[in-house]
């Protein structure tokens, strides 16, 4: 599943747990990538990942607790 990540709505914004966070959910992404994302998400720009079939639900309210707007593509 594709998810577009819009933005993060949090009033200060976590950027260690946002990056762990991808890193957990993502397919492909390693750390130094997810912190590159995490950047470009606080900054106001979106941001495509392609998360894990299996863990979409965990993963989606993971997103939710660190108050990540996103919508799904695929």
């Amino acid at each position: 599943m594709k998810l577009n990540l819009l933005s993060c709505d949090a009033q200060r914004p976590d950027k260690r747990a946002i990056a762990q966070c991808i890193v957990a959910i993502s397919l492909g992404v390693n750390e130094s990538l997810a912190n590159e994302l995490t950047n470009i998400l606080i900054e106001g720009d979106a941001v495509e990942i392609e998360v894990k079939d299996k863990d979409s639900g965990s993963a989606l309210r993971a997103l939710r607790k660190l108050s990540i707007d996103y919508e799904i593509i695929e």
